[in-house]
């Protein structure tokens, strides 16, 4: 509510394009797979911003202490939304860096154990 005051908009017209603007940003984003490892490590520090962090708090603690409006409601609803996705997007990406980094171990353990075992083979050609 205080955000649509300061714009000057109707809260429900702000709850409105936020979602929408949300919905449109989550059909384009391209899957975690098929980013990069830069993209990947960004991901896995997303967070909320500052502002909607903020007043996502706010309406949090008015709801539990039972003091939102319904204005208020509507709008924790889309804040929630949007952390939601954004969490999401964070722990998809923390999968995707895990399992290059147990990609990338495995294929260290393979190559040691291919030369351990060519160590062995030549060791018994020696001896």
């Amino acid at each position: 509510m205080r955000l649509a005051q300061q714009r000057n908009r109707d809260v429900a017209d702000l709850l409105a394009e936020t979602i929408e603007r949300s919905l449109s940003q989550a059909e384009v984003i391209e899957p975690v797979e098929s980013a990069s490892d830069s993209e990947v490590m960004a991901l896995t520090q997303l967070q909320m911003p500052p502002d909607q962090d903020d007043r996502l708090s706010l309406l949090l603690y008015k709801q539990q202490a039972e003091t939102l409006g319904i204005e208020e409601r509507s709008e924790l609803s889309a804040l929630m939304e949007i952390y939601k996705e954004g969490l999401l997007r964070k722990a998809q990406a923390l999968k995707e860096e895990f399992i290059k980094k147990l990609g990338h171990l495995l294929e260290h353990k393979l190559a040691i154990a291919v030369v351990i075992a060519a160590v062995k083979k030549s060791m018994l050609w020696e001896g």
